[in-house]
Protein backbone atom coordinates (compact mmCIF):
# COMPACT_ATOMS: atom_id res chain seq x y z
CA UNK A 1 0.00 0.00 0.00
CA UNK A 2 1.24 3.34 -0.89
CA UNK A 3 2.27 5.49 2.47
CA UNK A 4 1.82 9.25 2.74
CA UNK A 5 5.22 10.90 3.15
CA UNK A 6 5.72 9.93 7.19
CA UNK A 7 8.33 13.22 7.69
CA UNK A 8 6.94 15.95 5.10
CA UNK A 9 6.39 18.74 7.99
CA UNK A 10 3.36 19.72 6.38
CA UNK A 11 1.29 16.20 6.45
CA UNK A 12 3.04 15.61 9.93
CA UNK A 13 1.77 19.21 11.30
CA UNK A 14 -1.79 18.52 9.60
CA UNK A 15 -1.80 14.85 11.02
CA UNK A 16 -0.68 15.97 14.57
CA UNK A 17 -4.63 16.30 16.01
CA UNK A 18 -5.48 12.68 14.29
CA UNK A 19 -2.25 10.60 15.59
CA UNK A 20 -3.67 11.93 18.82
CA UNK A 21 -7.11 10.81 18.88
CA UNK A 22 -7.25 7.59 17.51
CA UNK A 23 -10.44 6.48 17.86
CA UNK A 24 -13.93 8.28 15.58
CA UNK A 25 -17.38 8.05 14.67
CA UNK A 26 -18.43 7.11 10.96
CA UNK A 27 -22.13 8.03 10.07
CA UNK A 28 -23.34 6.21 7.70
CA UNK A 29 -26.81 7.23 7.04
CA UNK A 30 -29.21 7.76 4.08
CA UNK A 31 -31.88 7.13 1.50
CA UNK A 32 -31.14 3.87 1.80
CA UNK A 33 -31.78 3.52 5.11
CA UNK A 34 -35.60 3.29 4.74
CA UNK A 35 -35.58 0.50 2.74
CA UNK A 36 -32.98 -1.03 4.93
CA UNK A 37 -31.87 -4.38 2.48
CA UNK A 38 -35.58 -4.83 1.20
CA UNK A 39 -36.86 -3.51 -2.32
CA UNK A 40 -40.46 -4.67 -3.25
CA UNK A 41 -40.95 -7.13 -0.53
CA UNK A 42 -37.55 -8.97 -1.48
CA UNK A 43 -34.39 -8.67 1.25
CA UNK A 44 -31.18 -8.53 -1.04
CA UNK A 45 -28.04 -9.69 0.69
CA UNK A 46 -24.93 -7.01 0.72
CA UNK A 47 -24.03 -3.84 2.24
CA UNK A 48 -27.29 -2.24 3.50
CA UNK A 49 -26.19 1.19 1.46
CA UNK A 50 -25.37 -0.43 -1.48
CA UNK A 51 -29.32 -1.57 -1.93
CA UNK A 52 -29.93 0.73 -4.93
CA UNK A 53 -27.05 -1.14 -6.68
CA UNK A 54 -27.33 -4.75 -5.87
CA UNK A 55 -31.29 -4.87 -6.69
CA UNK A 56 -30.83 -2.74 -9.82
CA UNK A 57 -32.91 -0.04 -8.71
CA UNK A 58 -34.17 2.45 -11.88
CA UNK A 59 -32.79 5.76 -10.96
CA UNK A 60 -36.35 7.30 -10.86
CA UNK A 61 -37.84 4.67 -8.56
CA UNK A 62 -35.03 4.61 -6.11
CA UNK A 63 -35.33 8.68 -6.07
CA UNK A 64 -39.10 8.64 -4.98
CA UNK A 65 -37.56 7.23 -1.00
CA UNK A 66 -37.15 11.20 -0.73
CA UNK A 67 -40.52 12.11 -1.49
CA UNK A 68 -41.32 9.62 2.10
CA UNK A 69 -37.88 10.11 3.96
CA UNK A 70 -38.76 12.48 7.23
CA UNK A 71 -36.09 11.10 9.60
CA UNK A 72 -37.72 13.07 12.74
CA UNK A 73 -36.08 11.76 15.61
CA UNK A 74 -32.47 12.44 14.09
CA UNK A 75 -31.06 14.48 17.15
CA UNK A 76 -27.51 15.74 16.43
CA UNK A 77 -26.57 16.56 20.16
CA UNK A 78 -27.52 13.38 21.44
CA UNK A 79 -25.33 11.71 18.46
CA UNK A 80 -22.46 14.26 19.36
CA UNK A 81 -22.56 12.80 23.29
CA UNK A 82 -22.80 9.57 22.71
CA UNK A 83 -19.63 10.24 20.35
CA UNK A 84 -18.11 11.84 23.90
CA UNK A 85 -19.07 9.19 26.11
CA UNK A 86 -17.98 6.44 23.64
CA UNK A 87 -14.40 8.21 23.74
CA UNK A 88 -14.51 9.22 20.34
CA UNK A 89 -12.40 12.35 19.19
CA UNK A 90 -13.96 12.82 16.06
CA UNK A 91 -16.94 12.53 13.74
CA UNK A 92 -17.17 11.81 10.04
CA UNK A 93 -20.81 12.72 8.79
CA UNK A 94 -22.27 11.48 5.58
CA UNK A 95 -22.98 14.31 2.75
CA UNK A 96 -23.24 11.70 0.20
CA UNK A 97 -23.03 8.28 -0.90
CA UNK A 98 -22.97 6.42 -3.49
CA UNK A 99 -26.29 6.47 -4.36
CA UNK A 100 -25.95 10.62 -5.01
CA UNK A 101 -28.21 11.71 -2.23
CA UNK A 102 -27.14 14.86 -1.03
CA UNK A 103 -27.66 14.65 2.82
CA UNK A 104 -26.88 18.15 3.41
CA UNK A 105 -28.23 21.39 1.71
CA UNK A 106 -26.55 21.40 -1.54
CA UNK A 107 -27.02 24.25 -4.03
CA UNK A 108 -25.60 22.33 -6.61
CA UNK A 109 -28.49 19.61 -7.09
CA UNK A 110 -32.19 19.17 -5.69
CA UNK A 111 -31.43 15.75 -5.05
CA UNK A 112 -30.75 16.44 -1.26
CA UNK A 113 -32.72 16.03 2.27
CA UNK A 114 -34.14 19.87 1.98
CA UNK A 115 -35.06 20.54 -1.20
CA UNK A 116 -36.11 16.92 -2.36
CA UNK A 117 -37.35 14.99 1.41
CA UNK A 118 -40.18 16.39 3.68
CA UNK A 119 -37.83 16.48 6.33
CA UNK A 120 -36.70 19.75 5.10
CA UNK A 121 -33.42 20.35 7.68
CA UNK A 122 -29.92 20.42 6.88
CA UNK A 123 -28.38 17.71 9.54
CA UNK A 124 -25.46 18.45 8.57
CA UNK A 125 -25.68 21.97 9.60
CA UNK A 126 -26.87 20.45 12.69
CA UNK A 127 -24.70 18.46 13.48
CA UNK A 128 -21.87 20.79 12.90
CA UNK A 129 -23.53 23.40 15.50
CA UNK A 130 -23.65 20.37 17.98
CA UNK A 131 -20.27 19.57 17.16
CA UNK A 132 -18.78 22.96 17.88
CA UNK A 133 -20.69 22.99 21.11
CA UNK A 134 -19.65 19.80 22.45
CA UNK A 135 -15.93 20.31 21.00
CA UNK A 136 -15.80 17.29 18.71
CA UNK A 137 -13.97 17.42 15.52
CA UNK A 138 -15.96 17.43 12.63
CA UNK A 139 -15.21 15.59 9.02
CA UNK A 140 -17.47 14.53 5.98
CA UNK A 141 -17.59 11.54 3.87
CA UNK A 142 -18.40 12.31 0.23
CA UNK A 143 -18.21 9.82 -2.63
CA UNK A 144 -16.29 11.64 -4.96
CA UNK A 145 -16.29 8.97 -7.85
CA UNK A 146 -19.54 6.52 -7.64
CA UNK A 147 -22.99 8.32 -8.39
CA UNK A 148 -25.65 6.10 -9.23
CA UNK A 149 -28.60 9.04 -9.74
CA UNK A 150 -26.52 11.57 -11.47
CA UNK A 151 -25.24 11.80 -15.08
CA UNK A 152 -22.09 10.23 -15.98
CA UNK A 153 -21.21 9.36 -12.28
CA UNK A 154 -18.86 5.98 -12.00
CA UNK A 155 -21.02 2.97 -11.16
CA UNK A 156 -19.60 -0.19 -9.69
CA UNK A 157 -20.43 -2.88 -12.04
CA UNK A 158 -21.87 -0.71 -14.97
CA UNK A 159 -24.51 1.27 -15.03
CA UNK A 160 -27.72 -0.06 -15.91
CA UNK A 161 -30.31 2.38 -16.42
CA UNK A 162 -29.54 4.88 -19.19
CA UNK A 163 -29.66 7.64 -17.27
CA UNK A 164 -26.79 6.79 -15.33
CA UNK A 165 -24.89 7.30 -18.69
CA UNK A 166 -22.82 10.40 -18.91
CA UNK A 167 -19.11 11.49 -19.43
CA UNK A 168 -16.91 11.27 -16.01
CA UNK A 169 -15.60 14.73 -16.33
CA UNK A 170 -18.56 16.27 -16.71
CA UNK A 171 -19.65 15.08 -13.94
CA UNK A 172 -16.61 15.76 -11.57
CA UNK A 173 -16.79 19.64 -13.28
CA UNK A 174 -20.82 19.54 -12.53
CA UNK A 175 -21.52 17.75 -9.49
CA UNK A 176 -18.83 16.29 -7.44
CA UNK A 177 -15.80 19.48 -7.41
CA UNK A 178 -18.81 21.81 -6.79
CA UNK A 179 -20.78 19.69 -3.80
CA UNK A 180 -17.08 19.62 -2.39
CA UNK A 181 -16.72 23.04 -1.95
CA UNK A 182 -20.31 23.30 -0.46
CA UNK A 183 -18.96 21.76 3.20
CA UNK A 184 -15.56 23.32 2.93
CA UNK A 185 -17.22 26.71 2.98
CA UNK A 186 -20.55 26.41 4.91
CA UNK A 187 -20.05 24.46 7.82
CA UNK A 188 -16.92 25.61 9.46
CA UNK A 189 -13.73 24.44 10.29
CA UNK A 190 -13.82 20.70 8.60
CA UNK A 191 -11.44 18.20 10.07
CA UNK A 192 -11.21 15.89 7.47
CA UNK A 193 -13.12 14.81 4.17
CA UNK A 194 -13.74 11.16 3.69
CA UNK A 195 -13.21 9.88 0.06
CA UNK A 196 -14.44 6.33 -1.11
CA UNK A 197 -13.97 3.98 -4.18
CA UNK A 198 -11.94 5.94 -6.58
CA UNK A 199 -13.38 4.26 -9.66
CA UNK A 200 -12.01 6.20 -12.58
CA UNK A 201 -9.98 8.42 -10.10
CA UNK A 202 -6.41 9.36 -12.22
CA UNK A 203 -4.03 11.86 -9.88
CA UNK A 204 -4.73 14.14 -12.61
CA UNK A 205 -8.62 14.48 -11.65
CA UNK A 206 -7.41 13.36 -7.98
CA UNK A 207 -5.27 16.52 -7.88
CA UNK A 208 -8.61 19.23 -8.86
CA UNK A 209 -9.88 17.74 -5.20
CA UNK A 210 -6.83 18.27 -3.38
CA UNK A 211 -6.17 21.77 -4.41
CA UNK A 212 -9.89 22.84 -3.90
CA UNK A 213 -9.86 21.35 -0.49
CA UNK A 214 -5.80 23.29 0.50
CA UNK A 215 -7.03 26.34 -1.23
CA UNK A 216 -10.41 26.24 0.97
CA UNK A 217 -9.07 24.18 4.13
CA UNK A 218 -5.47 24.18 4.52
CA UNK A 219 -5.73 22.39 7.51
CA UNK A 220 -8.37 19.77 6.57
CA UNK A 221 -6.89 15.91 6.21
CA UNK A 222 -7.32 13.70 3.08
CA UNK A 223 -7.83 10.09 3.56
CA UNK A 224 -6.39 7.31 0.87
CA UNK A 225 -9.23 7.04 -1.09
CA UNK A 226 -8.77 9.72 -3.28
CA UNK A 227 -7.69 7.91 -6.23
CA UNK A 228 -6.26 4.51 -6.81
CA UNK A 229 -2.86 5.61 -6.23
CA UNK A 230 -3.99 7.54 -3.09
CA UNK A 231 -2.49 10.66 -4.58
CA UNK A 232 -2.16 13.81 -2.53
CA UNK A 233 -3.43 12.32 0.89
CA UNK A 234 -2.29 12.73 4.52
CA UNK A 235 -3.25 9.27 5.81
CA UNK A 236 -3.51 5.88 4.43
CA UNK A 237 -6.97 4.09 4.87
CA UNK A 238 -6.96 0.41 5.15
CA UNK A 239 -10.13 -1.58 3.05
CA UNK A 240 -12.74 -2.09 5.31
CA UNK A 241 -12.55 -3.61 8.81
CA UNK A 242 -9.04 -4.34 7.57
CA UNK A 243 -5.55 -4.04 9.95
CA UNK A 244 -2.32 -4.21 9.57
CA UNK A 245 -0.38 -6.70 10.48
CA UNK A 246 2.59 -4.85 11.87
CA UNK A 247 1.83 -1.08 11.07
CA UNK A 248 3.38 1.50 9.24
CA UNK A 249 5.03 4.58 10.29
CA UNK A 250 2.85 7.57 8.75
CA UNK A 251 -0.84 7.75 9.42
CA UNK A 252 -3.04 5.27 9.24
CA UNK A 253 -7.23 4.30 9.91
CA UNK A 254 -8.74 1.05 10.00
CA UNK A 255 -12.66 1.72 8.83
CA UNK A 256 -14.67 -0.79 10.93
CA UNK A 257 -18.23 -2.21 11.50
CA UNK A 258 -20.39 -2.83 14.95
CA UNK A 259 -22.11 -5.28 12.79
CA UNK A 260 -21.91 -6.29 9.28
CA UNK A 261 -23.26 -3.79 7.20
CA UNK A 262 -22.43 0.53 7.07
CA UNK A 263 -26.32 1.72 6.63
CA UNK A 264 -28.57 0.04 8.42
CA UNK A 265 -29.97 -3.37 7.58
CA UNK A 266 -33.27 -4.40 9.71
CA UNK A 267 -32.30 -7.88 9.14
CA UNK A 268 -28.13 -7.40 10.41
CA UNK A 269 -27.91 -8.83 14.02
CA UNK A 270 -24.59 -9.67 14.01
CA UNK A 271 -23.18 -7.32 16.76
CA UNK A 272 -19.92 -7.55 17.72
CA UNK A 273 -19.69 -7.45 21.95
CA UNK A 274 -17.90 -4.80 23.32
CA UNK A 275 -14.47 -6.75 23.96
CA UNK A 276 -14.02 -7.06 20.75
CA UNK A 277 -14.19 -3.50 19.75
CA UNK A 278 -11.82 -2.97 22.89
CA UNK A 279 -9.38 -5.31 21.49
CA UNK A 280 -9.43 -4.24 17.72
CA UNK A 281 -8.72 -0.70 19.18
CA UNK A 282 -5.87 -1.59 20.95
CA UNK A 283 -4.75 -3.67 18.19
CA UNK A 284 -4.61 -0.44 15.80
CA UNK A 285 -2.93 1.95 18.15
CA UNK A 286 -0.68 -0.85 19.03
CA UNK A 287 0.32 -0.47 15.42
CA UNK A 288 0.13 2.96 14.94
CA UNK A 289 -3.20 3.49 13.67
CA UNK A 290 -6.63 5.23 14.30
CA UNK A 291 -10.02 3.14 14.52
CA UNK A 292 -12.89 4.93 12.94
CA UNK A 293 -16.35 2.66 14.12
CA UNK A 294 -19.37 3.09 12.11
CA UNK A 295 -22.97 3.41 13.34
CA UNK A 296 -25.91 3.23 10.53
CA UNK A 297 -28.79 4.78 11.89
CA UNK A 298 -32.56 3.91 10.89
CA UNK A 299 -34.91 5.94 8.33
CA UNK A 300 -36.13 7.36 11.48
CA UNK A 301 -33.05 8.98 12.37
CA UNK A 302 -32.34 6.31 15.28
CA UNK A 303 -29.30 4.86 15.91
CA UNK A 304 -29.90 1.18 16.80
CA UNK A 305 -30.18 0.65 20.33
CA UNK A 306 -27.07 -2.75 20.01
CA UNK A 307 -24.74 -0.11 18.88
CA UNK A 308 -25.82 2.66 21.19
CA UNK A 309 -24.94 -0.07 24.25
CA UNK A 310 -21.88 -1.32 22.66
CA UNK A 311 -20.48 2.40 22.44
CA UNK A 312 -21.15 3.42 25.98
CA UNK A 313 -19.76 0.35 27.22
CA UNK A 314 -16.12 0.76 25.11
CA UNK A 315 -16.43 4.27 26.70
CA UNK A 316 -16.75 3.21 30.22
CA UNK A 317 -13.58 1.02 29.46
CA UNK A 318 -11.71 4.07 28.11
CA UNK A 319 -12.83 6.19 31.27
CA UNK A 320 -10.43 4.02 32.94
CA UNK A 321 -8.03 2.96 30.40
CA UNK A 322 -7.89 6.21 28.25
CA UNK A 323 -3.86 6.81 28.66
CA UNK A 324 -2.99 3.33 26.56
CA UNK A 325 -5.02 4.71 23.76
CA UNK A 326 -4.79 8.75 23.20
CA UNK A 327 -1.74 9.89 21.84
CA UNK A 328 -0.29 6.54 22.64
CA UNK A 329 2.39 4.95 20.13
CA UNK A 330 3.32 2.06 18.86
CA UNK A 331 4.19 -1.60 20.65
CA UNK A 332 7.95 -1.53 21.51
CA UNK A 333 7.82 -5.29 20.95
CA UNK A 334 7.95 -4.99 17.22
CA UNK A 335 6.64 -7.55 14.62
CA UNK A 336 6.08 -10.51 16.85
CA UNK A 337 2.17 -8.69 16.92
CA UNK A 338 2.62 -9.96 13.24
CA UNK A 339 4.14 -13.28 12.76
CA UNK A 340 3.40 -16.70 14.28
CA UNK A 341 7.19 -17.16 14.92
CA UNK A 342 10.20 -14.74 14.92
CA UNK A 343 13.47 -16.38 16.11
CA UNK A 344 16.76 -14.33 16.43
CA UNK A 345 20.50 -15.41 18.42
CA UNK A 346 18.28 -14.85 21.54
CA UNK A 347 14.58 -15.00 21.49
CA UNK A 348 11.91 -16.66 19.79
CA UNK A 349 8.66 -14.77 19.90
CA UNK A 350 5.02 -16.20 19.49
CA UNK A 351 2.40 -13.87 18.44
CA UNK A 352 -0.02 -13.45 21.41
CA UNK A 353 -3.49 -13.58 21.01
CA UNK A 354 -4.46 -12.06 24.16
CA UNK A 355 -2.85 -8.79 24.44
CA UNK A 356 -1.36 -6.02 23.07
CA UNK A 357 0.75 -3.31 24.12
CA UNK A 358 0.83 0.32 23.13
CA UNK A 359 3.86 2.99 24.65
CA UNK A 360 4.04 6.58 26.07
CA UNK A 361 6.50 9.15 26.13
CA UNK A 362 6.52 10.81 29.71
Amino acid sequence: MPQPAATDPETVRRTAWFREAKYGLLITWGLYSLPAGEWNGKPYPGLGEWLMNTARIPVANYARLAGRFNPERFDAEAWVLLARRAGMKYIVGMSKRHDGFAMFHSRVTPFNIVDAAPFQRDPMQELAAACRKHDMRLGFYYSQSQDWHHLGGAVSGGSWDPAQQGGFDAYLERIALPQVREPLTNYGPVALIWFDTPIDMTPERAERFVKLVRDLQPNCLINGRLDAERHGFDYASMRDNQVFETGMQSAWETPATINDTWGYRRDDHNWKPSDTIVYRLVDIVSKGGNYLLNVGPTGDGEIPEPSLRVLDEVGEWLSTNAEAIYGAGRTPFGAELAASSIADSRFVYRKPTGWRCTTKVS
